[in-house]
C-alpha cells in the first residue's frame, strides 16, 4: 500500500475486533470506506461489530478466529483473499491481559497471554505477509503497548509478550528494508478506556484499576488509521505515560523504586475478589464493548470482571 494513499476501498483485516481498540478501529475504517475482514474469538460480538460497520457503509466479512490456532489464522487470511482478492492492511490487535505476581499467575494463564499477544501476533503477521508479498505491497500494523518499552509489577506475562512484540517488529522492519512497499508500523497505546481491565485475569486479591489518565479508544483508532494511510515506525498514544519510557531507560533505579508503590497505590484497590482467569482462556460476549466505562482523568468506576 503506497504512502499517503486514501483508505477508501482498501482491504483491512483487524484481529481482536470484538471490543476495545479493535472495535473502535473497525468503526473508524468503515467510516473511511474501507473493506473490512473482522476477526475475534466471540462470534456474537463479531456480528455486532459487523453490523455497526455495515451501517457506516462498509463491505464487511467476519471470520471468528482464535489467533492462538494458526490454522484459524490461515483460514482468516484465505477468507480475506476469497472475499476481496487482496490484503492491503492487517491490524494485529488481538490481546489479553492479566494481573498477579509472576509466582501467583497460573502457568496456563501466563502461557495463554504469551500465545495470544506474541505467538498469535506472529502467526497473523506471517500469513498476512505471505499474501502481501505476492501482491508486492501491504502494511502490517501491530498494536503493542507502552509496556513494550517499560515494566511494572503484577503484569509479567503481558510485559513479556509486549516486549517480545517490540523485538519482532524491529526484526521484521530490518528484514523488509529491501521491499519498500511492504510496511511495518507499531502503535503503543498507554492507558486506554477499554474493557481490557474488566477482562483481565486477576490473582492479586484486589480490585484492579488502570493507571490514570485514561485515553479514549478512538484516539488509538485514529492513530492506526494514520499508520494505514502513511506508515510510520512507532506511534505512542498517551502523552503522560509516554514520559515513563525515557525514565525507564535512563534512570532505571529511580523507576524501579517508584513503580511498585505506584501500582500498589493506584492499580490495586481495596475490595478483594477471588482469583480468576478473566477472559484470558475464553471470551465473554456479554462484556465486550468499545469503552470500559473508566471515566476521564482517573475518575474510575468499578466494573465486575467476568468469571
Amino acid at each position: 500500500m503506497k504512502r499517503g494513499r486514501s483508505i477508501a476501498g482498501a482491504v483491512v483485516v483487524i484481529t481482536g475486533a470484538g471490543s476495545g481498540i479493535g472495535r473502535a478501529a473497525a468503526r473508524t475504517f468503515a467510516a473511511q470506506g474501507a473493506h473490512l475482514v473482522l476477526a475475534a474469538r466471540g462470534e456474537e460480538n463479531l456480528q455486532e461489530v459487523t453490523n455497526e460497520c455495515r451501517e457506516r457503509g462498509a463491505r464487511v466479512a467476519c471470520v471468528p478466529t482464535d489467533v492462538c490456532d494458526e490454522g484459524q489464522v490461515a483460514a482468516l487470511m484465505q477468507a480475506a483473499i476469497a472475499e476481496f482478492g487482496r490484503i492491503d492492511v492487517c491490524v494485529i490487535n488481538a490481546s489479553v491481559y492479566g494481573y498477579g505476581t509472576f509466582e501467583a499467575t497460573p502457568s496456563d494463564v501466563f502461557s495463554k497471554i504469551i500465545d495470544t499477544n506474541l505467538v498469535g501476533a506472529a502467526a497473523t503477521a506471517r500469513h498476512a505477509l505471505s499474501h502481501m508479498r505476492e501482491a508486492g505491497t501491504g502494511t502490517l500494523i501491530f498494536i503493542g503497548s507502552v509496556y513494550s518499552r517499560i515494566t511494572s509489577p503484577y503484569v509479567s506475562a503481558y510485559v513479556a509478550s509486549k516486549f517480545g512484540l517490540y523485538g519482532l517488529v524491529r526484526v521484521l522492519r530490518q528484514e523488509l528494508r529491501k521491499t519498500p512497499e511492504l510496511h511495518v508500523s507499531l502503535v503503543l497505546p498507554a492507558t486506554i478506556d477499554t474493557p481490557i481491565y474488566q477482562h483481565a485475569a486477576n490473582y492479586t486479591g484486589h480490585d484492579v484499576h488502570p493507571l490514570p489518565p485514561v485515553v479514549r479508544p478512538d484516539r488509538v483508532a485514529q492513530a492506526i488509521l494514520r499508520c494505514a494511510e502513511n506508515p510510520r515506525a512507532v506511534t505512542i498514544v498517551g502523552a503522560v505515560q509516554r514520559t515513563f519510557i525515557p525514565l525507564h531507560a535512563l534512570l532505571p533505579r529511580i523507576y524501579d523504586a517508584c513503580v511498585g508503590p505506584l501500582m500498589d497505590l493506584v492499580a490495586l484497590r481495596r475490595g478483594g475478589e477471588g482469583a480468576h482467569p478473566g477472559t484470558v482462556l475464553r471470551s465473554s460476549p456479554g462484556s465486550n464493548s468499545v469503552t470500559g466505562g473508566w471515566g476521564k482523568l482517573g475518575r474510575l468506576h468499578r466494573r465486575t470482571p467476568p468469571h
